[in-house]
């Protein structure tokens, strides 16, 4: 059994078994590599092993944290968080920057029109549908359609994934935001503006994912049906004409 495997297996059991407690902050990598008498790289592996599996989180500047006592226990329309804030990098923040290379005016329409409408919208089963719809327009805006494919495909989970962050005091405001920075950036037409507003937006998503999961990991919702449903329902593109 290698070095990576035993730590592994070692920290699963104990977190599996309650040794180790939901919510509970893990010790340090170099109190960890002390521990297991291993190098860094090793514990560095290994935590991100936990971490692709659902049961930590790792919050910039504080530590990692235990967020489920089995692999993938918050799912998402079958995506489990831990997917959704690996996959989404990796695709949205280049589908952001193209979109500021190649948007129609028609689009910036689209983009600007569900700005607003998030901005006035009281309903929170409407709003998760219009953050997901929002996502969608940017990776259309890209040009290139597998962005847009893949994100149309995660509409139902980034709603449903939404709408438990929006039980964060403030977290629908600072998306709001978050969002609008975006769609300034792609209006521009700056490539590196889009690119930095997207991954902050999605690094703040990721912030709020584990805040959540940390405070109440056993409390977050899976999409109910209704709203799952409604987020794959397509929002209608704007028939407004750009103005000059």
């Amino acid at each position: 059994m290698s070095a990576v495997d035993y730590v592994l297996r070692d920290l699963r059991d104990a977190v599996e078994s309650g040794v180790i407690h939901v919510g509970e902050r893990l010790p340090s990598e170099s109190a960890l590599a002390t521990r297991y008498s291993v190098s860094r790289t090793v514990i560095r592996e290994v935590l991100r092993a936990l971490e692709a599996k659902g049961l930590t989180v790792t919050r910039d500047g504080k530590g990692t944290f235990v967020v489920a006592t089995h692999p993938h226990d918050v799912m998402f329309e079958g995506y489990s968080a831990a997917h959704l804030m690996e996959a989404r990098p990796g695709v949205e923040i280049p589908a952001a920057a193209l979109a500021a290379l190649r948007r129609t005016d028609e689009q910036l329409d689209t983009i600007a029109e569900l700005i607003e409408r998030m901005e006035k919208e009281r309903d929170e089963t409407v709003w998760t549908r219009l953050d997901a719809s929002f996502h969608l327009a940017i990776a259309q805006a890209s040009g290139n359609p597998v962005f847009a494919d893949v994100v149309a495909s995660l509409a139902a989970a980034l709603a449903g994934q939404s709408e438990m962050l929006n039980i964060q005091p403030l977290r629908r405001a600072a998306s709001q935001a978050e969002h609008r920075t975006i769609a300034t950036a792609v209006a521009r037409g700056s490539a590196v503006e889009a690119e930095d507003a997207m991954r902050f937006h999605l690094e703040q998503v990721r912030e709020a994912v584990s805040v959540t999961l940390t405070a109440s990991p056993s409390a977050a919702p899976a999409p109910s049906a209704a709203r799952a449903a409604a987020a794959a329902a397509p929002v209608k593109r704007s028939d407004r004409k750009r103005r000059h």
